[in-house]
């Protein structure tokens, strides 16, 4: 809670790579949702430019967002700066290509006040791409709330556990998330506090992953399953999640 008002005070960061394309539109479907629970929470809206070499920052400070620069192209590192200058107590990790719905955040904000919770992710759909990539995801929401875990695209936690914690790995370049969320139950657990996955209202992201072709993604499923823990901390392994756009 903010000190002050009393209010819920949540930072949103968003870490951005050359997302001139469609940071606009999460930036503004962020507000609007945000903006329908005036008066009920604090927020603010942070951006790491995340060694972007087109128009993302200028495009984040003309959405109102507060921009910070992290020049190494990793999205544990991108996470972890526009972490390191929040101000609120309760962080909201979104991905330039994904939004919540202001049901979404209100669900968050209930959350938030029932006090039980150290975290929570939510269930997803997928917007374009191919068809084969958006029932691939779609598949995993079952999965996501029986075992409670989630994607990094739409992930909150307490700020204080995430500085206890030492926030994302920057010894992973992929699945980041995971490592993250199960520090944070194992964190919660002597608290007594939990981590929830929200599925009322899914967040929405881009399938636009998909683009880069079927056989080109199984090659990248077949590297990991054969080596997960090496390939997890070589960047060059993992080109499907640092194709510059």
């Amino acid at each position: 809670m903010n000190a002050t008002s009393g209010l819920v005070f949540v930072s949103v960061i968003v870490p951005a790579s050359n997302e001139e394309r469609l940071l606009p539109r999460t930036l503004e479907r962020i507000t609007e949702a945000f903006d329908a629970a005036k008066g009920t929470c604090e927020w603010e809206l942070i951006v790491c430019d995340n060694n972007s070499t087109d128009h993302t920052a200028a495009l984040a400070t003309g959405a109102g967002a507060r921009v910070v620069f992290e020049p190494v192209s990793q999205i544990s590192r991108a996470r972890n700066r526009g972490a390191s200058a929040a101000r609120g107590n309760w962080l909201l990790f979104i991905d330039a290509d994904s939004y919540p719905s202001p049901d979404l955040i209100a669900d968050v904000l209930d959350l938030i006040r029932g006090g039980r919770h150290v975290g929570c992710g939510s269930t997803l759909k997928v917007e374009g791409g191919p068809r084969w990539f958006r029932l691939a995801w779609v598949s995993k929401n079952p999965s996501m709330r029986l075992l409670r875990w989630c994607s990094g695209a739409f992930l909150l936690c307490e700020a204080s556990a995430f500085r206890e914690l030492g926030g994302f790995s920057t010894e992973l370049y992929a699945f980041e998330e995971a490592d993250f969320v199960r520090r944070l139950k194992r964190y919660g657990r002597p608290r007594g506090k939990v981590f929830a996955i929200l599925y009322r209202h899914p967040f929405v992201t881009s399938g636009r992953k998909g683009d880069l072709g079927f056989l080109s993604w199984l090659r990248t499923v077949g590297v990991l399953w054969l080596s997960p823990k090496r390939s997890l901390r070589d960047l060059k392994r993992l080109d499907k999640w640092y194709h510059r756009r």
